[in-house]
């Protein structure tokens, strides 16, 4: 047992293997989106699902391998847990209510994020800064809510159809804040009727498209160097942790050594 445990280590653990794994994922998600085309599902649906098939077989005996080499350690991953999930929608039954479920297919392509380390990381980092951007999130909704006031008491009356009410000025203003058509398609017909609406139209600008955006910007690479670091953290203690085990087992040399010099 512990001899199919180890083969079966090794070969996921293999860069080969992993690459192999990652080339049929990236192959599968064409082959899902082909799939889509009424005209190549005509003419090639049978050998597109015998494909599709083929390369959920390789899935589930890579899950198969993981969970013989890992076993219990297998669902303490969360990416395995995730992998796991994604390759079992396929066995839901094509039939009635479910069948829409199917489309979830898909869903595969997502373990890339699991296969490749540099989006790990990145998906990893955008986890770890959600209350981070949550708290940014909530300090633009206050500024949307405040600027959405202003706006509607300023200009209802003249534009109506931007800022007749709350729910048409947040809408205008998410879409000055995007930079679409903000300025010949809103805020220059607005100025020419309020002169001062410049004032509004800048500051608003400023703070919800440049500073704002720094703001997630910054969280999100703060939370990517905190990543980083502790992936560091760990390869060091994971090397002291060998280095370590060198040196006992040097040591128990050693004293083997010495004790059969004494004895002769």
């Amino acid at each position: 047992m512990q001899f199919i445990v180890s083969k079966a280590k090794a070969i996921t653990e293999n860069t080969t293997f992993r690459n192999v794994i990652l080339g049929v994922i990236i192959f599968n998600a064409v082959l899902l989106g082909l799939e889509t085309s009424p005209a190549l599902l005509e003419n090639y649906g049978t050998i597109l699902m015998f494909l599709d098939k083929f390369c959920l077989s390789i899935f589930v005996i890579e899950l198969a391998l993981k969970l013989i080499a890992q076993q219990f350690r297998f669902f303490k991953s969360g990416w395995n847990i995730f992998d796991f999930i994604i390759v079992s929608i396929a066995f839901i039954p094509n039939a009635g209510g479910l069948a829409v479920l199917r489309t979830l297919r898909i869903f595969r392509a997502f373990r890339l994020f699991a296969a490749v380390p540099s989006m790990r990381r990145l998906v990893a980092a955008l986890l770890k800064a959600i209350p981070g951007v949550s708290s940014a999130i909530g300090l633009l909704a206050i500024l949307f809510y405040v600027s959405s006031v202003v706006a509607t008491s300023l200009f209802a009356n003249s534009f109506p159809e931007w800022f007749g009410s709350l729910g048409k000025t947040l809408f205008t203003l998410f879409q000055v804040m995007t930079l679409e058509s903000w300025s010949m398609g809103i805020a220059r017909p607005v100025i020419a009727e309020f002169p001062y609406a410049w004032i509004f139209f800048v500051f608003f600008i400023l703070v919800t498209s440049f500073t704002m955006l720094n703001v997630f910007i910054g969280i999100i690479v703060d939370a990517m160097s905190s990543i980083k670091e502790e992936e560091h953290a760990e390869q060091q203690s994971e090397h002291d942790n060998q280095l370590e085990q060198k040196l006992d087992e040097i040591s128990k040399r050693l004293q083997a050594i010495e004790k059969s010099l004494k004895e002769e």
